[in-house]
């Protein structure tokens, strides 16, 4: 076997999204204000540096596979102007690469706002940072005034994916070639491309995507080794089909088997009563809800004729947690919606809490021996 390719040069090796425990964990918008809860409560997450480290070092001390921030150049308004700080995504991974230990750092990028060249040689340089643990969270975009802000229409839906698939083509080029090379497409043309060093995790840094429209999953099954999906509905039946439904399109279309990950977020209390009231103390009490009209507004579901009361669960959900798979109650009923996930078929999820520190703090301390306890960890 050629030396480049050796057994402990492979990102398996060092890339903790390839380990085996039967579900990896992750940390989700950790970089930006508000973190995934569009609320006004006391704790939820602010800009400071020692708040993202604190997270961070929360997700290493649990050995966490993932910290997964999220690409956002503008706020949505409301009272709370939710994500409207925030912390650029490469340079912040970059210093979580130095910071920790055992997770898989990520950037998220969106497509039309950086060089497939630049991205390359970023990500290459936080992967040697990291000691092979980089990973690359590719979006296409979808916020029209966060686009604009480059100076750059926003596509239509399918033409941005075909716009990624050369991004990534050319990316996954430079961090596999040691030659030169010419490419000449319909969004890029680079000349004499090269990069070096290359990458440590070999063939090149897992690469992550969150495609959800027939147009995404193809782009994922073919391109990615995460999908990243939201769910649409929560009951059993419904998450296992999703999952189901990403695993066989990369199989039937691109013979790869990819992982399925999604998001979650956990109201936790000593009872199921208390955990409903902190539930709706933050969410119908203080939630941003001119903020998630404004968000729904923008991603065009006010026009596609959802049901009012599916629209408004809808909304409850964006503001608790990215309208992530919701997860209320103690912490033995925390550890039993997180087992149903991983028995729907999921790899992964990424996780996120209303105060996210405090609650972290309290997972940490409280639900994660459980987790350890049932063998999910």
């Amino acid at each position: 076997m050629d030396v480049r390719n050796r057994a402990d040069q492979l990102r398996e090796a060092s890339n903790p999204l390839f380990n085996d425990r039967k579900l990896k964990l992750g940390t989700f918008c950790s970089n930006l204000s508000g973190g995934a809860t569009m609320s006004s409560i006391d704790g939820v997450l602010q800009v400071k540096w020692e708040s993202t480290t604190a997270l961070a070092r929360l997700a290493d001390e649990m050995e966490f596979e993932a910290i997964v921030p999220v690409g956002r150049w503008k706020g949505f308004g409301g009272s709370t102007n939710f994500n409207g700080q925030g912390f650029e995504c490469f340079t912040w991974a970059a210093a979580m690469g130095a910071l920790t230990r055992n997770p898989a750092v990520f950037a998220t990028c969106h497509v039309p706002t950086m060089h497939p060249v630049m991205a390359a040689k970023q990500a290459t340089t936080i992967d040697h940072i990291s000691s092979g643990r980089f990973t690359l969270n590719i979006v296409t975009g979808w916020y029209r005034p966060e686009i604009e802000m480059f100076g750059v229409p926003l596509m239509e839906h399918d033409t941005r994916y075909d716009m990624a698939a050369e991004w990534i083509e050319i990316i996954k080029r430079l961090w596999t070639s040691e030659e030169e090379f010419d490419f000449e497409g319909k969004f890029y043309n680079v000349k004499r491309a090269v990069m070096a060093p290359l990458p440590l995790q070999k063939p090149y840094p897992a690469v992550m995507s969150a495609g959800v429209s027939p147009k995404g999953r193809q782009f994922a099954a073919q391109h990615a080794d995460v999908n990243f999906i939201n769910l649409d509905a929560h009951d059993f039946d419904s998450v296992r089909a999703r999952v189901d439904a990403s695993r066989k399109t990369a199989w039937d279309e691109c013979k790869r088997e990819i992982q399925v990950w999604t998001n979650a977020y956990i109201f936790q209390g000593d009872t199921e009563a208390d955990a409903r009231a902190f539930y709706d103390y933050c969410v119908f009490k203080n939630g941003d809800w001119e903020g998630v009209e404004n968000l729904v507004n923008i991603m065009g579901l006010n026009s596609l004729s959802i049901p009012v009361p599916a629209l408004q669960n809808l909304k409850q959900h964006f503001i608790a947690g990215w309208a992530g798979y919701g997860i209320i109650g103690t912490k033995e009923q925390v550890v039993d919606q997180l087992t149903l996930l991983e028995r729907a078929g999921f790899d992964g999820i990424v996780l996120t809490w209303p105060r996210y520190i405090e609650d972290m703090r309290q997972f940490k301390a409280e639900t994660y021996p459980l987790l350890q306890q049932s063998g999910l960890r």
